[in-house]
């Protein structure tokens, strides 16, 4: 008895909160009154589940073993859950380690968003050991069981996108089913090869690596649906690697998932239209995506690449960047996004740094981060025009932040993205997609001059120490 009546107890705390969460206006996949008081005891189970069909094939969508617990409960609301992925699914870090993701469930809606963490790429000995000096990729040494502590910032308080409570931006997602992806193969969850880096020293044994972000990802999109309801909207994002991630991988959550309203918002996570064999004075992105192809394992027969292209008719693999009017042409009923900084540093830096010589032979590093900038501008603008002609893909370009060296629009705060001659926010791009109707909003800030003129903001200096 005395068990019981904590468990109701426990109910009813639960149910305040979930009803004093419920928006003054349902939403498509909110639960009615009553029935999120039923999901608080009973809660609602997986309706999408894993047919056999798909088990099947280069890329099947694999559970874990029945008999062996993954950690997650159901009625567990309102606290991130660690749910580790067994290897049976098909998911490994890249050191061999086990991987898991974090959930944070709600009674009262259907409604999920999936965010990809962000954290670079590697693909060679020095960046896939995290080696110090070398822009490398995020979490060499595998993903902790409380990686979402919040003794751990840059995941539990990455992004408004993810926290429940923000003290800076309200956003509706902050209400929804969470699901946070960690990143710890370094191939922007595109990769499908076991690699063997040497170590250019000799001193030490060579690093066998696992760029298995593929397989990773298709096991994330298995426990999805055999654990929790389809969601009746999905917004799939991340910054950086994460935002790539969202990208590349959004056909293949978005067809097996199933939400009745999908949204994308990749930050900094470019795919640059870039030919296969173009020139690289003309596609300053090429070798980087030469160099990538080959190392993941991109252009395996029946590998990544055809995968992704199997999903999306329109796909040119010559061509990475034809993913944005592939996905456009496909889920023509969604609305989705990109956004970047034209000042960014880091995510151009991964793009250029070690592929040209003449950044390399820069006299100093004004000269090398004008070389950066100017290859990320050349980029940007083919990206811009491309996006400009989409009507369900939007681009939303501001210039400069005194934040992680200009990049991630959508970490910490949404503030400072703005692209004032037009008088636009970043929240306003936000809200185009998520919220807008007709043509997604595209707007591109031609000057840094307003962004570099703004008070020095000690919560971003802040920031910037600790990443």
């Amino acid at each position: 008895m005395a068990a019981l009546s904590r468990y109701v107890a426990v109910a009813l705390v639960g149910g305040a909160v979930a009803l004093s969460s419920l928006p003054s206006q349902a939403e498509q996949g909110d639960y009615g009154f009553f029935q999120t008081l039923r999901n608080l005891v009973s809660p609602p189970k997986a309706d999408n589940k894993v047919q056999p069909q798909q088990r099947t094939g280069h890329y099947p969508l694999l559970s874990r073993d029945a008999a062996r617990a993954d950690g997650f409960d159901p009625g567990a609301y309102y606290q991130w859950q660690t749910v580790q992925l067994p290897a049976e699914t098909g998911a490994i870090c890249g050191n061999g380690s086990p991987y898991k993701i974090f959930v944070n469930r709600v009674p009262n809606t259907t409604n999920t968003i999936i965010y990809m963490e962000g954290g670079g790429a590697c693909w060679d000995y020095a960046s896939c050991t995290g080696a110090t000096g070398v822009r490398g990729a995020r979490n060499p040494n595998g993903v902790p069981d409380d990686y979402m502590k919040l003794l751990n910032p840059g995941a539990s308080l990455v992004s408004p996108f993810v926290t429940r409570v923000s003290p800076f931006d309200a956003v509706k997602t902050q209400g929804w089913n969470m699901v946070y992806v960690p990143y710890c193969t370094g191939d922007i969850y595109s990769g499908d090869k076991v690699a063997v880096y040497d170590d250019p020293s000799g001193q030490k044994p060579p690093l066998v690596w696992h760029h298995n972000g593929l397989r990773n990802s298709r096991a994330v999109i298995s426990w999805l649906k055999d654990n929790l309801p389809r969601p009746g909207q999905m917004l799939n994002t991340g910054c950086s690697a994460g935002g790539a991630g969202s990208l590349i991988s959004y056909d293949t959550f978005r067809s097996n998932i199933a939400p009745t309203r999908g949204f994308l918002i990749d930050d900094s996570g470019p795919i640059f239209p870039t030919p296969k064999n173009g020139n690289p004075a003309e596609y300053p992105s090429q070798p980087l995506m030469t160099k990538i192809r080959d190392v993941w394992g991109l252009d395996a027969p029946n590998g990544p690449l055809q995968f992704l292209a199997a999903g999306l008719p329109q796909m040119d693999l010559n061509e990475l960047g034809s993913i944005y009017p592939a996905l456009s042409a496909k889920h023509s009923g969604d609305r989705l996004g990109h956004t970047h900084f034209w000042q960014d540093l880091n995510y151009s830096s991964y793009s250029y740094e070690r592929f040209h010589d003449d950044i390399a032979q820069a006299p100093n590093q004004a000269a090398k981060e004008a070389l950066i900038h100017a290859k990320w501008g050349t980029d940007t603008q083919r990206l811009s025009a491309r996006l400009n002609g989409l009507d369900n893909f939007g681009g939303y370009f501001p210039q400069y932040r005194a934040l992680n060296e200009s990049h991630c629009t959508t970490i910490v705060d949404f503030k400072n993205g703005d692209v004032q001659a037009q008088n636009l926010q970043l929240k306003s791009f936000i809200d185009s997609v998520l919220d807008g109707n007709g043509k997604v909003l595209d707007a591109s800030e031609s000057s840094d001059a307003a962004d570099k003129a703004k008070p020095f903001n000690l919560l971003y200096w802040l920031v910037d120490q600790l990443i």
